[in-house]
């Protein structure tokens, strides 16, 4: 059924081809990836026998060893080419050559089934010469045992054998049940494998047009996408030109803003030096007014008679003293101005840097949008160049003959089905009879065990050591005959099943070396693959089937490994030898038509790093003559204090010589100058400190604006220069470099759809692996796993039970003797331990010892016998 399915769904893909194609290598972005919509299919992919298995793999053992030869290629393909007829090519050496390999391959199956055949035929005839003399009362017919020593150990031998002999051919039966429930019960579970592999065939159907709409849908994403990025050329394109240059353009522009920040930087502090210069120098001439006027009042202080007297005279002498300290430094108003210089930087700011500068910036930042405003014309070639690659692989996909190919192949599965659901009902009718056949076999076996079992159990249980032959009880008897009507049916019946098994036998071990091993191996498919085998004119029968080109190398293996793996009919057929889609979405000459749009781009970006004027500010700055300021002498008076003493200590110091004098108008005197003199630290001395401070901070500033200022003008405008010589030297072939990066992008992503779409029309759309899936069930399921395994099973299961009758026959009736009741028996001389007969009750005494003699038999009804 399943079988038949496979080869129409190949057959009727043939019939109208599907094309498709290997994809080709590509530098296409992976910035995402395609996937077309998995198919679950219903019908599993391996078969598991289940704990039945171990039989199978026991009746496969068994196989092997009567047929151990590998698989016969090279003489299934002379057979096949009819190079050999039986009736009339014996006059060929070859043919007869042929012949011979054939009966070697098939020696072991040939030597069992004459075997069978010699047992079906000996088998009548002992049975019935074996009645025959039984009737004639030989053969055992004559009921009188002779009495033997070990006669009890024979019985037991006997009966043991026996019962091994029943347990074996109990468990061929058991086999032969198996297998024939096996048979049935896979056989009705055939239509629901049937089904499910026609309904992976139907969704096979059902789902190819609906990828062919997926693929043709990912063309607006990647459109999509593409679009996007020409929407966005200023920012990708213009971008990416604006990068290439950032690491020369921008550091030369942050190294010129940090040079006018520097000149700002310069301008401040020489204001807030001049500005302390003139601080200090102010207020030096009054801080040492100051101090002069309070010298004076002090040393007017220290003529009061008071200094005059001991021990006063000596505090007023260290006090006159100390006052020569009270006086200012002097160079705090010989430090020279900076106006010049300041002056210079002020004209040198007229020039606004800080905007040249940004020119500068903004130059270099509009790259992008000059670049979006010079490629409108492009970007709108480009699109609609887009737009008709869109048409054109829908027009291909439209013209890949899917569609016909499919509405074809429906027929074929419509017809198929009804096929299989007329068959079913018939096979399994068949089916019945088997089971029934099967099961009448089965029970024929099961009687017969059934009697020599009721035969041992009786034997062995009614059975009297004691008791003589002759006297022995009715359920031993029961025992005996059972025994004797089990060989009876065996002898009736043992040819019958013998035929049966020979039948089975020879068809089943073909049926697993020639059709079920060699396809799990694949070897069958290597002989459908041999030139010329199928067609005499055709070297490949697909190749020259599918497109009558025989030299094709296209092989049944290949499409069946092919279909396993779940590949596209379009790959596993070579269908590329009939429409060739890698032509007709030739990559190239789809995005030929893209380049010459982005080669006609012209893009013309003009950047300006800084003006003359800009220069010539710079320059103006290196000669404004802030490296000449002497800062050291600026920095040696920062140091020092406005005074030349600390006016705070020399207050406390004469506050606490003024305590040491008397009371009187002097200590009040010198009080009150220690105040003054505190008066003019706070007001006069603090502010020129605050203002060397700011002096301190100014000088320090200029000292390094001022270190190697030449120098770094100079670096920074050479630096300009070489930067504005490679932007105007090399702009060109950065925007050609990023022009075809960019276009490479754009290119990119229709190369991978196309890329894409080649791949997934050749390898993926309709997957033929539920036709491999189909071919496995009808050949492996079906035929080798539901039907000839279970045939197998069979064979060897009545088969073995079959050949043990033999044996077990031959020991019922040597045991029979034991057990049934004798019409004769033995009697032995020996008066001291048994007596002789006593006529009266008709019992004959033995001795084990003593043999006597045989009287003649006491006759006995028919009955009896």
């Amino acid at each position: 059924m399943s079988l038949l399915l496979g080869s129409l769904l190949l057959l009727g893909l043939c019939g109208n081809t599907v094309s498709g194609g290997q994809p080709s290598t590509t530098d296409a972005p992976r910035t995402w990836n395609y996937e077309l919509p998995e198919t679950n299919y219903e019908t599993q992919d391996s078969y598991k026998a289940g704990p039945i298995g171990i039989l199978y793999r026991i009746v496969h053992i068994f196989l092997y060893v009567v047929q151990p030869r590998a698989f016969p290629e090279d003489t299934l393909r002379k057979v096949t080419q009819k190079k050999f007829q039986l009736s009339t090519n014996f006059d060929k050496p070859e043919n007869v050559l042929l012949f011979l390999k054939v009966v070697y391959y098939e020696l072991g199956i040939i030597v069992c089934a004459l075997l069978g055949v010699l047992f079906i035929i000996l088998m009548p005839l002992v049975g019935y010469f074996f009645c025959m003399c039984r009737c004639c009362n030989k053969c055992g017919g004559e009921l009188h045992q002779r009495q033997k020593e070990s006669g009890p150990f024979l019985r037991k031998c006997f009966a043991i054998s026996l019962l091994v002999i029943c347990i074996i051919i109990s468990v061929g039966i058991f086999c032969g049940f198996v297998a024939n429930h096996q048979v049935r019960t896979r056989v009705k579970r055939s239509r629901k494998l049937a089904d499910s592999n026609l309904k992976d065939l139907r969704a096979l159907l059902n789902e190819t047009p609906e990828k062919i709409k997926y693929i043709l849908a990912q063309y607006n994403t990647t459109k999509d996408r593409a679009f996007s990025d020409l929407n966005n050329i200023n920012s990708l394109l213009g971008g990416g030109i604006r990068e290439q240059l950032r690491p020369t353009v921008i550091p030369v522009l942050d190294e010129i803003s940090t040079m006018a920040t520097a000149i700002k930087e310069t301008k401040e502090a020489l204001e807030n030096m001049n500005v302390s210069l003139h601080n200090l120098s102010n207020k030096s001439a009054q801080l040492n007014s100051s101090l002069w006027n309070k010298k004076q009042t002090m040393q007017q202080s220290l003529s009061d008679p008071v200094c005059m007297v001991q021990p006063t005279q000596e505090t007023c002498n260290s006090i006159r003293m100390s006052l020569r300290q009270l006086e200012s430094n002097p160079m705090l108003d010989q430090l020279p101005f900076v106006d010049t210089e300041l002056n210079m930087v002020n004209n040198i700011l007229r020039t606004n840097l800080d905007g040249l500068i940004q020119k500068g910036y903004q130059s270099f930042n509009d790259i992008p949008e000059t670049v979006k405003s010079q490629t409108t014309n492009v970007i709108a070639g480009v699109k609609s160049v887009l737009n008709s690659i869109g048409s054109e692989v829908d027009n291909v996909t439209q013209n890949i003959p899917v569609q016909n190919t499919l509405s074809d192949f429906a027929v074929y599965l419509n017809v198929t089905e009804s096929y299989i659901q007329r068959s079913l009902p018939k096979l399994e009718e068949y089916d019945s009879y088997w089971w029934l056949g099967g099961l009448v076999i089965c029970s024929l076996l099961t009687l017969i065990m059934i009697f020599y079992c009721l035969g041992l159990l009786c034997g062995v249980c009614g059975y009297d050591r004691h008791a003589t032959p002759t006297s022995r009880g009715c359920v031993s008897n029961t025992g005996g005959v059972f025994l004797m009507v089990g060989v009876g049916l065996s002898f009736l019946f043992c040819w019958i099943l013998m035929i049966i098994v020979v039948l089975t036998f020879v068809v089943g071990v073909n049926m697993e070396k020639l059709v079920c091993e060699p396809y799990s191996s694949r070897e069958l498919f290597r002989v459908l693959d041999t030139p010329y085998l199928l067609n005499d004119n055709w070297e490949y029968y697909l190749s020259g089937m599918l497109f009558n080109k025989s030299q094709i190398r296209l092989t049944f293996e290949q499409v069946y490994s092919d279909c396993k793996k779940n590949k596209g009919i379009y790959a596993s057929l070579h269908l590329e030898n009939s429409f060739n889609i890698s032509e007709h979405l030739n990559i190239k000459d789809r995005t030929r038509s893209i380049d010459s749009e982005f080669d006609n781009m012209n893009i013309n970006v003009n950047v300006v790093l800084l003006v003359d004027a800009g220069k010539r500010n710079l320059q103006d700055f290196a000669d404004c003559g802030i490296d000449k300021i002497n800062y050291a002498t600026y920095l040696a008076q920062t140091d020092k204090s406005p005074a030349n003493v600390n006016l705070v200590s020399f207050a406390d110091d004469l506050s606490a010589k003024a305590d040491q004098m008397p009371s009187g108008l002097l200590k009040q005197s010198l009080k009150k100058d220690a105040n003054d003199i505190r008066g003019i630290h706070q007001q006069q001395v603090l502010p020129m400190e605050q203002s060397l401070s700011t002096l301190y901070q100014s000088v320090k500033v200029l000292q390094r604006i001022s270190s190697k200022l030449k120098e770094n003008v100079n670096r920074s405008l050479n630096s300009l220069e070489s930067a504005q010589n490679f932007v105007t030297n090399n702009i060109s072939s950065v925007i050609v470099e990023e022009t075809k990066k960019y276009a490479r992008t754009i290119i990119g992503y229709f190369e991978h759809y196309l890329q894409w779409v080649e791949y997934s029309v050749s390898e993926k759309l309709a997957s033929c692996k539920p036709v491999a899936t189909a071919l496995d069930s009808a050949v492996d399921v079906f035929l080798c796993s539901n039907i000839i395994d279970p045939l197998n099973l069979f064979w060897f299961g009545i088969g073995k039970s079959t050949v043990l009758l033999l044996p077990a026959l031959i020991f019922a009736v040597k045991l029979a003797k034991y057990y049934r009741r004798m019409d004769s028996e033995d009697v032995y001389d020996d008066v001291e331990t048994i007596p002789m007969k006593n006529m009266e009750n008709g019992n004959y005494g033995y001795h084990k010892d003593h043999l006597y003699g045989i009287h003649n038999p006491v006759m006995t009804s028919p009955s009896q016998r």
